[in-house]
């Protein structure tokens, strides 16, 4: 099978062992319209350069995960705490949502796919599931987290990390991959997205290659923080819903490892 990759956005999840004939979107490869100065900065923030790209007023890195202006000039100002580098385990960063809490939740836009409302319904039933003092309320007005379904043809969707002891406040979401797909595909990357608005970075952020296949890369310090979530794995996670690549047909609810991650946390 060939496999293309696929990416989700400002904090994008990647698609990946995709038939050729099913192709969605190649990740694009425009890390060469970077200057030097802005790779040199996502490195030093812990993320790879390569296949990121301008977005807005920021940029998008890992497929998924948008960094804004604000995160790249901490990368001038050395804020390189709270890091452990190991093999595949679930991480958060080092800044996390005040809890306990009710954090609201509204989509944006017109003509949302009934498909796709259900699926936030979904994704938003699984957190609330787990009985954590983060709890999780569809709005229709407001909204401290707000889902974008937004036209693009750059990612599939994306989101930020927390600060001052919010969530990220946005998740864009490509309208184009809002219908067409399962419910547990949408759940799965809606569910993703939210995981990185509360503090979550990928499972395998040190290594892409065990989701997404490619060489390997370590992504080393991130002034976002990337620290292991005690009673998480050592080794590969299969499954966890915080791994950066998924397949068009891929279904993730919370694994028992971030089930205790989730725990720990909230």
């Amino acid at each position: 099978m060939l496999k293309r990759f696929l990416s989700i956005a400002a904090m994008a999840l990647v698609i990946t062992g995709l038939n050729s004939c099913s192709e969605l979107q190649e990740q694009p490869t425009l890390t060469d319209n970077l200057s030097a100065d802005v790779q040199e900065k996502i490195l030093a923030l812990g993320f790879s350069p390569d296949g990121a790209f301008a977005y807005e007023d920021g940029y998008i890195v890992e497929g998924d995960i948008f960094l804004t202006k604000e995160d790249m000039e901490r990368a001038q100002m050395n804020l390189l705490n709270d890091l452990l580098i190991g093999g595949e385990e679930q991480y958060r960063t080092t800044n996390l949502v005040n809890s306990p809490r009710n954090i609201t939740v509204r989509v944006s836009g017109s003509n949302i796919p009934s498909g796709f409302s259900t699926s936030v319904d979904n994704a938003i039933a699984r957190y609330n599931a787990e009985g954590l003092g983060l709890t999780f309320q569809r709005v229709t007005s407001g909204g401290n987290i707000v889902i974008k379904l937004v036209n693009t043809n750059q990612y599939i969707a994306s989101a930020g990390f927390p600060s001052n002891g919010n969530p990220y406040n946005t998740i864009n979401y490509a309208r184009k991959y809002s219908t067409g797909y399962s419910d547990g595909f949408m759940t799965t990357v809606i569910a993703h997205e939210m995981g990185h608005c509360i503090g979550f970075r990928h499972t395998d952020y040190m290594s892409r290659q065990y989701s997404c296949g490619g060489a390997a890369y370590n992504e080393g310090a991130a002034g976002v923080g990337a620290i292991h979530i005690p009673g998480t794995p050592t080794g590969p996670d299969p499954n966890s819903w915080m791994l950066a690549c998924l397949s068009a047909t891929t279904n993730r609810p919370f694994n028992s490892n971030d089930k205790v991650a989730l725990d720990y946390l909230y």
